[in-house]
């Protein structure tokens, strides 16, 4: 399952983090690394973007590079 699958409120860790170069660097830089747990907050009316809430703080990303978080429900 992938983090643009997950369902408002639930609790989800990172397995995996994809893309390549920048993006990827990028995604890490935001705090979004594997065994990391996050929790869906909210999904913009049209499901882009998405809310989530790590590490104490909220994180907005865009539904396509959600879709490249896997992860895995605990």
């Amino acid at each position: 399952m992938t983090l643009d699958e997950t369902a408002i409120g639930k609790t989800v860790k990172i397995i995996k983090v994809g893309g390549e170069g920048q993006l990827r660097v990028r995604l890490l830089d935001m705090g979004l690394i594997p065994q990391t747990v996050v929790t869906v907050q909210k999904v913009a009316p049209m499901g882009d973007p998405i809310v989530i809430h790590l590490r104490g703080y909220e994180l907005t990303i865009r539904k396509e590079d959600a879709a490249r978080i896997e992860v895995a429900e605990g």
